[in-house]
């Protein structure tokens, strides 16, 4: 009978993902739950929900009620990463400059 405890399946890839991307967070929409952002940031769930109700989790945590939620934009500003829809361009021209007249 074969079993399934070698290694990692489709499905198991497809609960537990091992790498969150720029563009996996932005698909996330504007807002995800606390155990989600834990995942991104490495925290276990326990950990996370700990942070925000003690206001330390490591970006804004929103609360309606008893539930939480994170937004997605505070997550990527926290990991440097560009919060906006485009790219930030690779030459910014210097602004130390007069304009021309």
């Amino acid at each position: 009978m074969p079993t399934n405890d070698t290694g990692s399946s489709a499905a198991g890839d497809a609960q537990s993902p091992s790498v969150w991307t720029q563009q996996r967070i932005r698909a996330l929409g504007l807002v995800t739950d606390v155990a989600t952002a834990a995942q991104i940031f490495g925290l276990s769930r326990a950990a996370a929900y700990d942070l925000a109700k003690r206001d330390q989790f490591p970006v804004s945590v929103l609360r309606f009620g008893s539930r939480y939620r994170v937004p997605v934009a505070a997550i990527l500003q926290a990991l440097h990463l560009p919060v906006g829809d485009d790219e930030p361009p690779d030459d910014i021209p210097p602004t130390d400059r007069a304009p021309a007249t």
